[in-house]
């Protein structure tokens, strides 16, 4: 398998959901499947509890939930974690248990200045990585996309949440 970069990032909904639906279709080829969620904490979301009954498939939360200011205190908890992930992540994608491997939020990460870009950019450029690898989230720098074979941009045309519907079991969690 050629080592692949592909990311989903922008305004809109589906970014997550669609590096999941790769991972189906990974799954479907009998590959051996990694997501590393940089920046959800949500111990009920679809997508862990689905991993759970794949058994190629590993998802690991290792985020802390919304992101407060960088002037808030907690702000340095985030970057550790950030941080934890990063390097777990680096260790995956060297180790050769997966084929396709997911960082989802991986890019709004990077945004807010939870990781360095840097750090991500030699990740991608890792002559060993052997993997596909799927970065999701909001704001992908040009660096990233730069790194990437293909880049799709979600754009938000309209949302439920604006019209007074809250997050629903199954569409966004």
């Amino acid at each position: 398998m050629k080592a692949r970069t592909l990311i989903f990032t922008g305004e809109g909904k589906g970014k997550t959901t669609a590096a999941f639906g790769m991972v189906l279709r990974a799954v479907g080829h009998g590959q051996r499947v990694l997501v590393v969620q940089f920046l959800k904490s949500n111990a009920v979301s679809g997508e862990l509890l689905a991993g759970a009954r794949l058994p190629q498939v590993e998802v690991v939360q290792m985020g802390r939930g919304f992101v407060p200011s960088p002037t808030n205190p907690a702000f340095a908890d985030h970057c550790e974690t950030a941080r934890a992930a990063l390097a777990f992540a680096q260790q995956a994608i060297v180790s050769g248990k997966y084929d396709f491997i997911v960082l989802d939020e991986i890019c709004g990460a990077v945004a807010l200045e939870l990781i360095e870009e840097d750090a991500v950019i030699e990740m991608l450029s890792a002559p060993e990585r052997k993997v596909c690898l799927v970065l999701t989230g909001r704001h992908a720098s040009p660096r990233l996309i730069e790194h990437a074979d293909t880049v799709t941009e979600m754009q938000c045309i309209r949302h439920g949440y604006t019209q007074g519907i809250g997050a629903q079991e199954g569409v966004e969690f």
